[in-house]
């Protein structure tokens, strides 16, 4: 009886597959778009990025059939489980239609029925994002040392994933601040928490140097941090970060600081530049960022309380200060941008753009780590007018942070745990000369749908990368355990 039983069921599986192996002419058509995952209906992207392969949302469909039409000219075709598009065919539409429009026809199958949905498009930039991918750190949403952390590069063009520096190289050890400077990876500068810790210093003439960057004038090692354009200065904040579990709650976890100071590093001297009355108080100051010009850092601050027990009274402003990289010394006067604690909530995470243009930042209700609150949302100023609003275009109900630039300024790339409020994700959007941006867009991968449900790592602190990073992580192991480090020297 089973034999018959099983015997039965292969048969059915092949009518279906043999039902929905090519398109049928009886097809029933919908007035309805295609629910896909990813939701790849109306976005911006750039020639050149990697295919949007996608699936139906629905676990019950049998087959898809899809072709895009370039507006410009152009086909190509993807039948089966999902689709799957060929990256050359892909790529050579892309650029074929810079500038214009891909009309996506999908059609889907079920039990033998074919059913056509409402066509969408996908506009190809005008803009180019050059770059050869992004950078992230990839971490399960355990919060703690565990779980393989890891450092990663992708190249946006392709599917391929590469490690830079992984847990399972240095067990025990959490890397954060993994950062470029401009998008340049020759000169970038990590760090390494916990036993053996150290900072990493990769100048652009390919030297590296680990670091100890706690000294007696302050509390902790850097973090946090963000390059002067001229390549000479990094800019740090020196904090503890510690986390509290919530119990019978929508939220999980709050993560504070007990202190946060911000400090610059003159590479060249090794020596640190404190500014005891301005960005090395009793108040928390925290991620810094140089304008693209230099002449001013950029930060946030908020008063110091009783945490964990106040942290919802963490409310950050937004600061500048002016800064001579002629001599490597500091304005005496703060400008306040953006008010936290008048506003009631909380701004971090100040990104300004390369070309002057924008200032990118993150608002919520408040707490200086805005990646575990909710109703983190992207806002945009235009420092030509001092005018800002929040990014409708590409918020959403989950936290949203984790910004960063393209080099030509046209295209950003973020995390967002929109998909289930718990795991972050990356999102690419662009914005126009005028402030417009365009509906973000999920990073893609070989077959999306199977990639994330069966990933259990937040993606965040992304960067956009020039090129592919060059790192020895061998070299880097054996750095780490010899445990040698360059004492850093606080200016006079």
């Amino acid at each position: 009886m089973r034999c018959l039983l099983d015997k039965l069921f292969v048969i059915l599986v092949l009518a279906v597959f043999i039902g929905c192996s090519s398109l049928s002419t009886d097809v029933v058509k919908t007035d309805a778009l295609p629910d896909i995952y990813p939701d790849y209906v109306d976005v911006t992207i750039p020639a050149d990025i990697a295919p949007l392969n996608f699936s139906m949302n629905s676990d019950d469909i049998d087959l898809v059939d899809v072709t895009i039409r370039g507006s410009k000219g152009g086909e190509i075709h993807a039948n089966g489980e999902y689709a799957d598009f060929d990256i050359d065919d892909w790529h050579q539409l892309t650029q074929q239609n810079k500038g214009g429009l891909l009309t996506v026809t999908v059609c889907s199958c079920k039990d033998g029925q074919w059913t056509k949905y409402q066509d969408f498009n996908i506009t190809i930039s005008q803009y180019d994002l050059d770059e050869f991918g992004v950078t992230y750190r990839r971490i399960a949403p355990g919060y703690e040392v565990g779980g393989d952390i890891g450092i990663f590069q992708r190249d946006i063009h392709t599917f391929d994933e590469y490690a830079i520096m992984q847990e399972s190289a240095l067990p025990g050890r959490c890397f954060n601040c993994h950062t470029p400077n401009r998008t340049n990876p020759q000169q970038l500068t990590l760090q390494i928490r916990g036993e053996g810790g150290g900072t990493l210093l990769q100048l652009a003439d390919g030297q590296q140097r680990w670091l100890n960057t706690k000294t007696d004038s302050t509390q902790a090692a850097g973090s946090y941090a963000y390059w002067h354009p001229s390549g000479n200065y990094c800019a740090y904040a020196t904090n503890s970060v510690h986390q509290s579990f919530f119990v019978g709650k929508g939220q999980r976890i709050e993560a504070y600081h007990e202190f946060s100071n911000v400090v610059v590093l003159d590479v060249r001297t090794n020596e640190l530049i404190l500014t005891p009355e301005l960005m090395t108080t009793t108040d928390l100051e925290i991620f810094p960022a140089f304008s693209p010009d230099g002449k001013w850092l950029y930060y946030s601050t908020s008063k110091a309380c009783r945490v964990p027990a106040e942290y919802e009274k963490v409310k950050c402003s937004v600061c500048r200060i002016p800064f001579d990289a002629a001599t490597g010394t500091f304005g005496h006067e703060v400008d306040t941008l953006l008010n936290g604690p008048k506003d009631d909530c909380s701004y971090t995470l100040v990104r300004p753009s390369y070309d002057g243009r924008w200032l990118m930042y993150t608002v919520s209700s408040r707490s200086n780590f805005p990646v575990f609150q909710p109703d983190a949302d992207l806002w945009l100023m235009d420092l030509t007018t001092g005018e800002s609003r929040p990014l409708k275009e590409v918020n959403s109900n989950q936290a949203d942070s984790y910004h960063n630039w393209s080099d030509n300024s046209h295209w950003f790339v973020f995390s967002s745990k929109r998909d289930d409020g718990m795991f972050a994700r990356l999102y690419f959007a662009s914005i126009d000369a005028e402030g417009k941006v365009t509906k973000p867009f999920l990073l893609p991968q070989r077959n999306p749908k199977k990639y994330y449900a069966e990933s259990f790592d937040s993606f965040n602190v992304p960067d956009f990368t020039k090129t592919k990073v060059d790192f020895d992580i061998r070299e880097a192991r054996r750095q780490v355990l010899r445990d040698e480090r360059i004492q850093v020297r606080i200016k006079d």
